[in-house]
């Protein structure tokens, strides 16, 4: 028989150190699967931190206006009896334009002795309270023991509300996680993206850790050079 017409022999070389039943073909189908899917949830969530990243990006430098927001000044009445610590004010403010106060920014500045044209005076003490979601914002700043509280309300645009969901602005811990999917996705394709271009073969391998251990020493010095 000619030996160029001998069927081929699969060979086990090149694996290395890696487990035998690494090498068979279900293991590399099961990380195309695996890359596959992760990156359809990468491109979902992508367009959405993607596009708002474009408005992020020229927004100083090309000035573009597409996010707006519109804001108002008022100061509002207080109902009876007046609100007892920042707390209780926050959560007034919270049904008053619809907002969740569960997660609101309080600042509590006590009374102070502060100079006013050379004289010495006494100031109250003061309540800053800050409600945000990703598209309206509420700003309330109270002098305890007033009727009244100064408010400034903004509502943002569509494109506000998306460099918003982009920054994470006003929401909670949920959206935060979401958000971490997407940098854990991008981790795992390039991972598993890498261990297909190998295709689990030695001489790949080796060059694809060399690779990764030389960006990873060259993070670690530019990490050391900036004082981290």
């Amino acid at each position: 028989m000619n030996p160029s017409t001998e069927p081929r022999r699969k060979t086990g070389g090149g694996y290395l150190f890696l487990p035998k039943r690494w090498a068979r073909g279900s293991f590399l189908k099961w990380l195309r699967r695996t890359h596959g899917w992760i990156g359809l949830w990468g491109a979902s969530l992508g367009l959405l931190f993607g596009f708002s990243g474009i408005l992020l990006n020229h927004h100083e430098v090309m000035k573009i206006p597409a996010a707006k927001v519109e804001t108002t000044e008022a100061q509002l009445a207080l109902p009876e009896p007046l609100p007892g610590d920042p707390q209780a004010l926050a959560a007034w403010l919270g049904e008053k334009f619809r907002l969740d106060a569960r997660h609101a920014k309080i600042l509590r500045e006590p009374a102070r002795t502060a100079l006013w044209n050379g004289v010495s005076v006494e100031q109250p003490p003061r309540w800053q309270i800050t409600l945000r979601t990703p598209r309206d914002s509420v700003q309330a700043e109270y002098w305890p023991g007033n009727r009244f509280v100064t408010v400034k309300h903004g509502s943002g645009n569509l494109f506000a509300l998306l460099t918003n969901l982009h920054k994470g602005v006003g929401l909670g811990v949920a959206w935060v996680l979401l958000a971490d999917t997407l940098a854990g996705g991008l981790i795992v394709l390039s991972l598993t993206g890498i261990l297909l271009w190998t295709r689990l073969y030695g001489g790949r391998l080796a060059a694809a850790g060399v690779g990764l251990g030389s960006l990873g020493l060259a993070f670690g010095l530019a990490w050391q050079a900036l004082g981290g």
